[in-house]
């Protein structure tokens, strides 16, 4: 079990982007000796952006505020380049308008530098596999701001279109649970299901709504009512 786990983990490349560099440093170091491929870091915004592109990451663990760019302009900008792209904030602020800001520009996760070691590791690991990590306390900000979001006129023009892709019961099922903000392991506890099956799901929902990752996936089921269910 362990071997297998330390494969997957041995195959997420992860990149660092902060100004400070004793703590990218730090931060690199402490992603290397656990397994992961750091495969580039960089110290400002420009820099980033072209590193990124070059290296490829699975997810780029980003500082907010950056010299020549802001880390919300090179996460919008990257994750335009490429939707695959997962990007973790690591920032020193916990502001709602910092969390809600890097989460329109693409983030899909927003932890404070006051985390722990350990808990940056588990929050690289499930950004790598979709999941939204964020510090206690502001996964629900950002679930509220898709509520808001979803309740405002312009997001009733795209609803229930015709022809709209008709999703299998088992995956409505689990795009409900998504809503909520489950984690892809809690959905295959409550579904008594595989953690990967919950995946091939979620990609499969995602492929059929033409959306680009499960922050787009969240709010597409908030419109629809489907965590009130």
């Amino acid at each position: 079990m362990t071997d297998s786990t330390d494969e997957r983990q041995g195959a997420i490349k992860v990149m660092v982007v902060d100004d400070h560099p004793m703590w990218r440093d730090a931060v690199a170091r402490d992603l290397a000796e656990s397994g992961f491929d750091v495969v580039a870091t960089a110290g400002d915004g420009d820099q980033a952006v072209r590193r990124a592109k070059a290296a490829g990451p699975d997810v780029l663990v980003l500082d907010l505020n950056l010299p020549a760019k802001p880390g919300v302009q090179v996460c919008k900008e990257l994750v335009g380049h490429n939707p695959a792209l997962r990007v973790l904030v690591l920032s020193a602020s916990g502001e709602h308008a910092d969390v809600l800001e890097a989460v329109k520009s693409g983030a899909t996760g927003y932890l404070l530098k006051s985390a722990s070691t350990d808990e940056l590791l588990d929050a690289v690991r499930r950004t790598a596999v979709g999941d939204p990590v964020f510090t206690p306390g502001l996964a629900g900000l950002v679930l509220g701001e898709y509520r808001r979001l979803a309740s405002e006129p312009a997001s009733a023009a795209d609803t229930d279109q015709p022809g709209a892709p008709q999703l299998t019961d088992r995956e409505t099922e689990v795009l409900r649970l998504v809503a909520k903000g489950l984690s892809y392991k809690q959905i295959a506890e409550r579904l008594v299901i595989s953690h990967r099956t919950v995946q091939n799901h979620v990609q499969n929902t995602l492929g059929k709504l033409q959306l680009h990752n499960r922050v787009e996936l969240v709010r597409y089921a908030i419109e629809r009512g489907l965590d009130d269910e």
